[in-house]
């Protein structure tokens, strides 16, 4: 399936990478659970969400090894079975093994890529540009989706920089994470490559530039699918008083799990998010991946209310049309 920005509306759903039981250990080989993997991702889809993306950060992508990242990625190909496009993560520290998981991706049935920059140093603009211009002279014609997270790239993508992604058609989305800079990006770039707000954004950004904002990223659809598909829904007809609504219950969900400081849950993301996925109880996501293992008793206990939130919601918004 050949993809581009027109293409792209709808809720991207990013899903964790459910872990076998031993996964905590350094001594674990073979940490991919497979048949849980089946599970979320028939979930997930038939729920009504428009894209997979995986191998975010609560994906561990910087944790799992390269045989566990094909296992997971052929696996989450296969149960799609071209229902819906799926963006394989394939970040990591170098230009030229990026280009080579992206090379894997594609042929274990991936539709597209979605890659974050290197991060051992911080790249500047023509950095950035470079990078992923090299990515789509490997890749022709493979779409692409920009993992912008400026806690884990060491740095926000300009405006500037955006304006010169968004020449290189290949660049069909990239995944925001919000704050001042989404009205802007949005404006600049949103005709040509989808700018993804978070979930909990959406209602907001689509109300004031709906030829723009036409898709959003979820981590949460392995909590919840079916209210986020349901905000999908509302938002893609511009039901705009049932949009607002879902939003209000989705940030609602989502409140305990920061505690106040998004600082300070960005650091521990990834265990954080286990205790989500784990509360929420759509699937057993397993122990996260060493070295992100723990986090205080606090941080767990926000992520776990917020999933038992997204568990009410779920119960909800399951069937309705």
């Amino acid at each position: 399936m050949t993809l581009t920005r027109a293409d792209i509306n709808g809720v991207v759903g990013i899903v964790p990478t459910p872990a076998t039981g031993d996964a905590a250990s350094w001594r674990a080989a073979s940490t991919i659970n497979t048949s849980e993997t089946e599970k979320m991702i028939e979930e997930v889809v038939n729920a009504g969400i428009e894209f997979i993306m995986s191998a975010g950060t609560f994906g561990e992508c910087a944790t799992l090894t390269h045989d566990e990242w094909l296992t997971f990625t052929t696996c989450i190909a296969k149960v799609i079975r071209g229902r819906v496009p799926f963006f394989a993560g394939v970040t990591t520290l170098n230009t030229r093994d990026t280009i080579s998981r992206g090379r894997e991706a594609i042929a274990a049935g991936a539709d597209g890529l979605f890659t974050g920059r290197p991060m051992w140093l911080p790249l500047d603009d023509d950095g950035i540009y470079r990078f992923y211009r090299d990515l789509t002279e490997a890749l022709p014609g493979v779409p692409i989706v920009v993992y912008d997270n400026p806690a884990a790239f060491k740095g926000k993508i300009s405006v500037e920089a955006y304006r010169k992604l968004a020449e290189l058609p290949e660049i069909v989305a990239t995944k925001h994470a919000g704050g001042p800079t989404l009205e802007r990006d949005t404006q600049a770039i949103g005709d040509k490559v989808a700018v993804l707000p978070l979930d909990s954004d959406w209602y907001s950004i689509a109300r004031r530039f709906p030829e723009l904002a036409t898709a959003c990223w979820s981590g949460n659809v392995a909590c919840a699918p079916s209210p986020l598909a349901a905000l999908s829904r509302a938002v893609l007809s511009r039901e705009w008083t049932a949009a607002e609504a879902i939003s209000d219950k989705v940030n609602w969900a989502l409140a305990p799990q920061f505690g106040g400081d998004m600082a300070r849950f960005m650091d521990y993301s990834i265990p954080v998010g286990r205790a989500r996925f784990r509360a929420a109880g759509l699937i057993d996501p397993g122990p996260s991946r060493p070295p992100y293992t723990e986090a205080p008793a606090d941080m767990i206990a926000g992520g776990e209310e917020t999933g038992r939130r997204w568990a009410q919601l779920e119960h909800q918004y399951r069937g309705t049309p």
